[in-house]
This record gives structure tokens, sequence and C-alpha cells, in this order.
């Protein structure tokens, strides 16, 4: 039986994503920010790939090429219902804020990125390429590698407060979207870390419930990033959408009691 290492893999992976964005700070603007940049956001990725695939475990292999290329066995009602959760979210969001002064405009769609992207990246490359390779090596590694040991609720608040840590160095690289609201306002830079940690109550139920698929995983990632992108909400209605977002996953924890705290699947997680 395949043994998780769960502290081994994100020590590395903030070992190495760190020193990376650390360089690309340092680096400010130049070609060697963007590959700073670049390697960092890799890094859990590729760690997940080199973990998995230098194991001596064939389940492990296996499971991995499952969870990424069997999409027939996607199930489209929970991918769906993610995404109109999130739209959901985002116009209660929008409405509430219109109560203390906000614009309906909110609800336009904008042309263009609120960041320019990191050096030689676009911004809507950067966050495809986010959605793809962080969810390779979250949902490839990282998240199993906690619920071998406890429940998925116990493994969405250690794994929400993990992932938005992993972010901080970016909120100094320039051109993301990171650096951007910092130096709007420190709340905004608190927000984000705070909205994080119930949104991987909703990314784990759309993982799990799709029979854990790093492609279910990819696609919430990718509408996520891109409606939070393309709709023009101001980073006020963000903190009030820190709200709805908490609600919502007060909801679908409620409503999937026997997914968050069942513990069959502890320790037969290949199985």
């Amino acid at each position: 039986m395949y043994t998780y290492r769960p502290k081994r893999f994100y020590a590395l992976v903030f070992v190495f994503t760190w020193t990376f964005w650390f360089l690309a700070i340092l680096f400010n603007e130049s070609v060697f920010c963007t590959i700073g940049m670049v390697l960092g956001l890799i890094s859990p990725a590729t760690l997940a790939i080199i973990t998995v695939f230098t194991s001596k475990s064939d389940a492990l292999k296996k499971d991995f090429k499952r969870k990424i290329f069997n999409f027939w066995k996607l199930k489209p009602v929970y991918i769906v219902g993610g995404f109109l959760i999130m739209s959901a979210v985002i116009c209660s969001s929008i409405l509430l804020s219109v109560l203390f002064g906000g614009s309906m405009e909110q609800f336009s769609i904008i042309e263009g990125f609120t960041f320019d992207g990191p050096g030689l990246f676009s911004a809507f490359a950067t966050i495809t390429l986010a959605a793809i390779l962080e969810e390779v090596g979250w949902r490839g590694y990282g998240e199993d590698s906690i619920a071998q040991y406890c429940s998925w609720f116990k493994e969405s608040v250690i794994f929400g407060f993990v992932w938005a840590l992993w972010h901080l160095p970016l909120f100094w690289i320039p051109g993301t979207y990171h650096i951007e609201i910092r130096q709007m306002s420190n709340l905004y830079m608190f927000n984000f870390f705070i909205s994080v940690v119930p949104m991987g109550f909703i990314t784990t139920w759309v993982y799990v419930k799709n029979g854990r698929s790093m492609l279910a995983s990819i696609l919430f990632h990718l509408f996520v990033n891109t409606i939070q992108e393309k709709i023009a909400m101001t980073q006020t209605t963000k903190c009030i959408e820190t709200l709805f977002v908490t609600v919502a996953a007060v909801i679908i924890v409620l409503t999937n009691r026997d997914m968050f705290f069942e513990k069959r699947h502890i320790g037969h997680i290949l199985e």
C-alpha cells in the first residue's frame, strides 16, 4: 500500500515556489521575473508528477492518469452546479453592493483584464496556466495526500489555509492580479486570503463529486478565474462576495454531510 507524505510534498512546494517567486520579485519586470513567476507556478504540478511517477506504486500512477484523462466519467451536474453557484454568488454580491451605493454596471463584461500579466505572459495565459497547473498539483497529489488521513471537511480546512498562504509572494510580483489589489488597499489583499478558505470547500465538493477528477477541478477553476476577471465587479464588492462564498460553502457542507464527514475513505483513497 502506498504511503502518502503530505508534509514532505507541501514543504517542497513552498520551498520551490517561493524561491522562484522571490527571485521574480528581485528581478522586477525583467525576463528573469517572468521566468521566476512561471517556474514558481509550475512547481506544484511538477512536484506532483515527479512524486507520483517516481513512486513504486502502480495504483498511484493509474489513479493519476484516471483523474486527468477519464473525461467520460465526469458528472456534468456537479460541474454545472459549481458554475451556477459561483454565478449566483457574484450576482448576489453585486445586488447587495447596489444597496450600499454600488453600480449596476458591475454586471457588464469588461473587454480586457484587471491586470496585465507578468512579463511576456498575457493575463489570459496567466489565469489559464494557473487553473491547469495548480489543479494538477493540488488535485494530482496534494489534496489526496491530506484526505488519506482525515475527513474531507478537515482536509478542506487544512488545504484552504495552505492554498491561501501559498499565494503570498504574488502580492509583490509585477503584473499579477495580486499586486494590483495590494496596491489598491491592504484590505483587499486580506480579503483575498479570507476568500480562498471557503472556496476550498467548493472546489473539494466539485472534485470529490466527480470521482476525484482533476479535469473537473480544472474546468471549475478556469471558470472561476475567468468570470472573476470578466465581470466588472469592484474590489469592494469582492469583499461582499467573500460573505456569499462562505454562505455557499456552509450550505454545500450541510447538504453533503456524508461526503464531508465520512471516514470510510481514510487509508483507502486509492481503492
